[in-house]
């Protein structure tokens, strides 16, 4: 990819404080911005109906506009679509009970259709052809209730007291625990720990040598398996349940790891190290490739799909194959490089940068932009969302929350000390930062 297409497709994004605010790019250039394009297909159709792809003539899965289905389908009352969720003999049987025989004789034409209202025109029942396409649409209940899609605030409500810097956090949905880590120990809280401000940890992990640091970790998904990294001559695997405790410590080259990154199936394992990334395979305890990078372009990683991307001090901001293990693209930051997370999808990188700039760049295609530069920064961590409709970002002691498709701030929190990480509960409640002897529990409020 040449310099000259990479330019052409790249701009300087401003983070909206409002939503007066727009803008100044095209409707395709903001991340996430697919459900947007699919509603103004649906307005430009007829009927409101989203439109159909052309499909071949074999293809008789869904009623296209020239059908007589079609045509049934855009004439639907919200009373025929509840009574169409019943199985299609129910259906049947429904219709028959609301229009008997004698019915028909006594009101004759003027009697109405079920589903249809008063002063309306009589509608036929639907055919069999109708009927059987509704049956296996399962509808909207009634008791739905639909919330906002990202915060509007937060609201600080618990403390867990570390006792020294929290460099990392790791969180378990599944059993609502908490892991606080930094130097000489590990500490676990339950979930009473995180509406109060003076609960004890539930267990404290203690390293075998005190002046080890623990600066990144990662939760497997089956959220029983912990792995960690840091100032240490070893990655240590720890068994969650039923009691915490080490399972394995794995010899690394490296003395530091500053950041950890686990493939979606944790089967393997990337840990960072200066001028080279250690692969692992976690489950068997074996070291599958030691990957050569850069000597200061090895700071941050993150894996998106069959690719996996660093960056650090270099300014520089590499991708590599999975699969070869060869170089795919390479980005020049203009400066250093402190976070890199993709969006739930695995579409859209998003890269924090010393000035407090985030770049955006796209996995695949050639768009990239740029957020406005700030001020210099010594801590800047990204956080998606798990829903993808918004990410926190913190930079030194202040926390931004921003949507992800417009870029609009949604609050900003400051704290009195430098924020070193931040976690967010995989249902997008709560939002948990690290700093210099604690760490801050936010819920946030939609």
């Amino acid at each position: 990819m040449s310099e000259e297409k990479k330019g052409a497709s790249s701009c300087t994004l401003r983070v909206r404080n409002g939503p007066e605010e727009r803008r100044n790019v095209p409707e395709s250039s903001g991340i996430s911005n697919q459900p947007k394009q699919q509603g103004q297909q649906q307005s430009d159709s007829p009927h409101g109906m989203p439109q159909e792809p052309e499909q071949p003539p074999d293809h008789l899965d869904s009623p296209r506009k020239d059908q007589p289905v079609y045509k049934e389908l855009t004439n639907v009352t919200q009373k025929q679509w509840k009574r169409w969720a019943l199985s299609r003999s129910e259906l049947q049987a429904a219709y028959s009970s609301e229009v008997g025989v004698g019915d028909v004789a006594v009101a004759g034409p003027s009697r109405l259709s079920p589903g249809s209202e008063f002063g309306q025109p009589h509608s036929p029942p639907p055919s069999a052809e109708v009927l059987s396409l509704l049956s296996t649409i399962t509808p909207v209940p009634d008791n739905v209730v639909v919330t906002r899609s990202a915060p509007r605030n937060s609201w600080k409500f618990g403390t867990l007291c570390h006792g020294r810097r929290v460099f990392a956090v790791a969180i378990s949905g599944l059993t609502r625990h908490v892991y606080t880590c930094g130097t000489g120990y590990i500490k676990v809280w339950d979930e009473s720990a995180l509406y109060a401000r003076d609960k004890a940890p539930q267990a404290q992990l203690d390293f075998q040598d005190p002046h080890d640091c623990v600066f990144t970790c990662k939760l497997f998904p089956d959220e029983q398996t912990l792995i960690t990294g840091g100032l240490s001559e070893t990655l240590t695997l720890w068994d969650l349940a039923p009691t915490p405790r080490v399972r394995i410590q794995l010899p690394t080259a490296g003395s530091m790891c500053p950041a950890l990154a686990l493939s979606p199936d944790a089967h393997l394992c990337f840990a960072c190290f200066k001028g080279f990334v250690e692969i692992w395979d976690p489950h068997n305890q074996i070291l599958v490739r030691k990957h050569n990078i850069p000597r200061y372009g090895s700071r941050r990683i993150d894996i998106a799909g069959n690719t996996f991307w660093t960056g650090g001090e270099d300014t520089n901001l590499y991708s590599w194959d999975l699969r070869t293990y060869q170089m795919l693209q390479q980005h020049h930051m203009q400066y250093e490089i402190l976070s890199i997370t993709h969006d739930p999808s695995e579409e859209w990188m998003l890269v924090g940068l010393r000035t407090g700039s985030i770049f955006i760049l796209h996995t695949y295609r050639d768009e990239k932009f740029m957020t406005g530069s700030e001020k210099y920064l010594q801590h800047h961590n990204i956080k998606f969302a798990s829903s993808g409709s918004f990410f926190v970002t913190t930079m030194d002691a202040s926390i931004r929350c921003l949507e992800a498709s417009s870029l609009q701030k949604l609050f900003q929190v400051e704290e009195p000390f430098e924020i070193l990480c931040c976690e967010m509960f995989p249902n997008n409640q709560y939002l948990i930062t690290g700093s210099r002897n604690s760490a801050t529990v936010y819920q946030l409020l939609y």
